[in-house]
Order: C-alpha cells, then sequence, then structure tokens
C-alpha cells in the first residue's frame, strides 16, 4: 500500500482494501485450522503542534497503521499483530497467532461473540470531519490562545505553552461469524496553559476544547482567556480547618465521577470481584434523583459508535434509573465469566450522561453554590487515590472555599475522603452547566459531605 497522503485522503478507496485485507487474514487462519478468527486492520496521522512564549516549541507529525489478528483453536486464544501488509507478512502474522493459540490454557469463557449479537447492518454516525490545516495553521492558532492567555493580565507570567492536535484514522474489523464493518473518525482539540503569580504564590490552570469538526472548537483567544482567568482566580490560597463539609464537583471533574461508577460497573472488576459495586445489580447504588443514559448513535458525539471493539451491537439504554443500577459494562468474555450476555461495551462506554430528575434549566454553577451555601467547590484533584474494591476514596484537591453561596477564597494543599458508595447516594444535586470529556458528560455535582483535611 502507497503511504502518500493522497491514498490516506482515499477514504473510500482504503476502507475497500481494508475489507479485502481483513478477508483475506480470517481466511488464512481458517485454512492454518482456526476455528474462529477476527482481525483488524486500522490507519491513523495526526499533526501536534505545541507552542511556548509565542513560538513554535514541537512539531509532530504521525502516521500509523497496523493489522492484528485473534484466532482461535477452540477455547484457546492467540494474536499477533504487524505494521508490514505483504502477503508474506500477513501469512507469518497468521502463522504467529496460531502458534501462540495451539499452546495457551483452555479458557471457558474465550471466544467470539454469538451472530446475533453482532452489528451486521449499522448506521453512518457521521464521525469523520477531517481538518485541513497545516503544521504553520496550527501554530498560528496555538499562538493565538497563548497570546490571549498572556495579555489577560499582567499577573499572568508564563505559560506551560499551548497545543493543537488534528487527528484522523479508520479502520476495519471482521471475524469469521460474519461480521466486517468499519468507519473513519476524527478527533481535533486545542490547549493552553498559564501560569499566574511569581515565586512560591505561582499557580497553574489549562483549559481545552476539543471536537470531531475543527469548526466546533471554541475560539482560540476565547479558551486562552478563560485559562488565563482560571489560573488568576488560584492566586493566595490558602488551607482550611479539618472538618466536613459538602463538596461540589466542578463539571469537568465530575465526569471523573461518573468515570468511577463505570469503572466498577465494569466486567473486569466485577468477575475479579474487584468491585464495591459486587452483586450491585437491581439495587440502590446513586441517590434515587438520578439516572445514568447510555446512548451510542448520537450523530458526530465524541461517544459515538455503530459497534464495539467486537463488532457488538450497543445499546441505548438507562443503566441507572431512579438510582438503581440496571446494567453493566460488560464484554463477550467478562459476559460469559458472570454468565451473563455482552452489553456491546467491549472497548469502553458510549455517551455516557448523568441527570437528575430534580435539575431545572437555571442550575448554572453560582445557583448550585447558594444551594450548597457553605462547603468547598473543587476544581481540581492530584493523585491516584481510589481503591475499587472497597469504594474508598481520598484525593489531594485544590478548589474554593463557599460562604453564604459566593467563593470567598482560593483553597489549597487539602486531601478530600470518602466512599464512593456514600459519595454516589450523598449526590444531592446536579448542575445544569453540562461538560462533556470524551464518551462522559455531567453538570456540576453536589455531594451532601465529605471528610476535608487541611490545617
Amino acid at each position: 500500500m502507497n503511504d502518500s497522503t493522497e491514498d490516506f485522503l482515499d477514504i473510500p478507496a482504503q476502507q475497500a482494501r481494508f475489507r479485502e485485507l481483513v478477508t483475506d487474514v480470517l481466511q488464512r487462519a481458517r485454512k492454518a485450522g482456526a476455528t474462529d478468527a477476527a482481525a483488524e486492520v486500522s490507519e491513523s496521522r495526526g499533526l501536534s503542534v505545541a507552542a511556548r512564549q509565542l513560538a513554535v516549541e514541537t512539531i509532530e507529525q504521525t502516521r500509523d497503521r497496523s493489522l492484528a489478528v485473534t484466532v482461535f483453536a477452540g477455547q484457546r486464544r492467540g494474536s499477533a499483530s504487524t505494521s508490514d501488509f505483504s502477503a508474506d507478512a500477513l501469512q507469518r502474522t497468521v502463522d504467529a497467532a496460531w502458534h501462540i493459540a495451539r499452546y495457551t490454557a483452555e479458557d471457558p469463557a474465550a471466544g467470539l461473540p454469538e451472530p446475533d449479537q453482532l452489528a451486521l447492518h449499522y448506521p453512518d454516525l457521521d464521525l469523520y470531519h477531517p481538518w485541513a490545516i497545516d503544521a504553520e495553521g496550527a501554530k498560528r492558532l496555538a499562538i493565538r490562545a497563548e497570546r490571549a492567555a498572556l495579555s489577560t493580565s499582567r499577573d499572568i507570567t508564563n505559560t506551560e505553552g499551548a497545543s493543537v492536535d488534528a487527528t484522523e484514522g479508520h479502520f476495519v474489523l471482521g471475524n469469521s461469524r460474519g461480521f466486517l464493518g468499519g468507519y473513519p473518525y476524527s478527533r481535533h482539540s486545542l490547549s493552553v496553559a498559564p501560569i499566574a503569580g511569581r515565586g512560591d504564590g505561582m499557580q497553574r490552570d489549562f483549559w481545552y476544547t476539543s471536537a470531531r469538526r475543527a469548526e466546533d472548537l471554541a475560539d482560540p483567544a476565547e479558551v486562552g482567556r478563560y485559562a488565563a482567568q482560571r489560573a488568576l482566580s488560584r492566586l493566595h490560597a490558602r488551607p482550611v480547618k479539618t472538618g466536613r463539609y459538602p463538596v461540589l464537583f466542578e463539571a469537568p471533574l465530575a465526569v471523573g465521577l461518573l468515570g468511577a461508577l463505570v469503572q466498577a460497573a465494569s466486567g473486569g472488576a466485577l468477575y475479579r470481584k474487584a468491585s464495591f459495586l459486587l452483586d450491585a445489580l437491581g439495587t440502590p447504588v446513586l441517590a434515587d434523583h438520578l439516572d445514568v443514559i447510555e446512548n451510542p448513535y448520537i450523530p458526530g458525539a465524541q461517544g459515538s459508535s455503530p459497534f464495539d471493539a467486537e463488532g457488538v451491537r450497543p445499546q441505548a439504554r438507562r443503566v441507572v434509573g431512579g438510582g438503581v443500577l440496571e446494567g453493566y459494562f460488560l464484554s463477550t468474555y467478562t459476559a460469559r465469566k458472570l454468565g451473563m450476555a455482552t452489553t456491546g461495551n467491549a472497548g469502553g462506554s458510549h455517551n455516557l450522561s448523568l441527570r437528575s430528575q430534580r435539575t431545572q434549566a437555571g442550575d448554572d454553577l453560582p445557583a448550585l453554590l447558594r444551594k450548597m451555601d457553605t462547603g468547598l467547590l473543587v476544581t481540581e484533584l492530584i493523585g491516584q487515590g481510589v481503591n475499587y474494591v472497597t469504594g474508598d476514596y481520598s484525593r489531594g484537591a485544590f478548589g474554593y472555599w463557599v460562604q453564604g453561596g459566593v467563593i470567598r477564597h482560593p483553597v489549597h494543599e487539602i486531601t478530600i475522603a470518602g466512599n464512593l458508595a456514600e459519595m454516589f447516594r450523598g449526590m444531592v444535586a446536579v448542575g445544569a452547566d453540562v461538560y462533556g470529556r470524551g464518551a462522559k458528560s455531567t453538570g456540576s455535582i453536589l455531594i451532601d459531605q465529605m471528610a476535608v483535611a487541611g490545617q
């Protein structure tokens, strides 16, 4: 295959070529003796430009392609991959996977999805919007964002830089049970990280924008100014007294709480008995006004996909209804380990959103601050202090002390702690300030009480 840009841009021709490669590899696997096989061919390219002090710091252009094959000898499994698409290389890759499969231990849960679970027909979800930008154009955008941050205030004394990233790719996935599908995709982003203050009083913050379509990215100058304002608001931070207080997670951080729910309700953690939500299906896990909805089929959304990493149809479904856990996140393998059926989540969740039945249109961040009255607004978390076996949660944090519904001063050098099971049930409000990060979205989340360790 020619590696020219022109070939990459001819997506229909490349998709046809990839389908031929997958079909060829599956036939080779069958000929080698495999009882079943799956293969994926993918290709991507990206441009990343970072600027600092209004000058280009790095320019990276990437171009990757690979072919991966998994073969089964009954319930024995072997995998191999290559970036060489020649006939000899394909045969060597299939032979390597087959050799591994023949000598691995049998696993009763191993195997492909059932044919009736596969997405043999699927919609076009409008996921491909390439960005016709070169290094010079990306440099101008990055510098524009950084210049806007630096010009916001004299107290913005430095930056960690600004970056622009443009990525596009396509793939084809197939297996010996009749599935063959693929599509192109794109992801683009711009970010900037200003530094405010001097000496020991310096504070850093950042902001970014991301989308599948470049036209949907926020204006670089607006991103830079907002990032600068966030950094400026952190100046003169101090600790607060140790105690138990209401805690409001700003929406970009609150997405992480939704991610914690996914992790705890995922098949891998469940079958290993490494989750505090073990055997929680059909029981209350969140406050009773909360729902969690999954919808893989939103056109153009960053978490959309017409099939999962195994070719299985994903489900538009309610994962949590009225606080009750109604579904797990399962691949074919983890589902079999649990004696259940796949939910089409091999590779992760799809456009997951947390909603409260109590949220009103005017429930923005200031409204939630008033509802909290006195407590801690958290805008940054530090470290990885989450134990998914017990649910224990302990993270370093930065935020703002709130009194009378008004931010009084920034807060640092603190730790917030609790237990995820109690935190989930203690979510008393979700804001209308919905923020999406990847495949998850939620508004700011107010938790009734957490331990805060400070002075």
